[in-house]
């Protein structure tokens, strides 16, 4: 993912420990969750995270950590700034 000079002093982690467990640092918010994906919101983009049997098992809001286990299959960031025809609707009905 490409920085630009407004995001240089943003500091975050991506620990995936043998596809079972997903440790994330610099986080701002939990968006939605199930046991098949969850969706995280951080400084660099919302991060969606997809598999199975996930459990959101540390949630920490003065620090941005958040822990996530189960068994993982996808890991990915999209942007931040989506407009209304750059969502997963509009990718799906294209």
């Amino acid at each position: 993912m490409q920085l630009d000079d407004n995001q240089t002093n943003i500091m975050q982690n991506v620990i995936l420990e043998n596809r079972k467990k997903l440790t994330l640092t610099g986080i701002k918010d939990v968006l939605s969750f199930d046991d098949e994906i969850v969706i995280v919101e951080s400084e660099l983009g919302l991060l969606n995270i997809k598999g199975s049997d996930l459990k959101v098992n540390k949630i920490s809001v003065e620090t941005g950590d958040v822990i996530v286990d189960g068994t993982i299959r996808v890991v990915e960031y999209s942007d931040k700034n989506l407009g209304p025809k750059q969502g997963i609707m509009s990718k799906i009905f294209k």
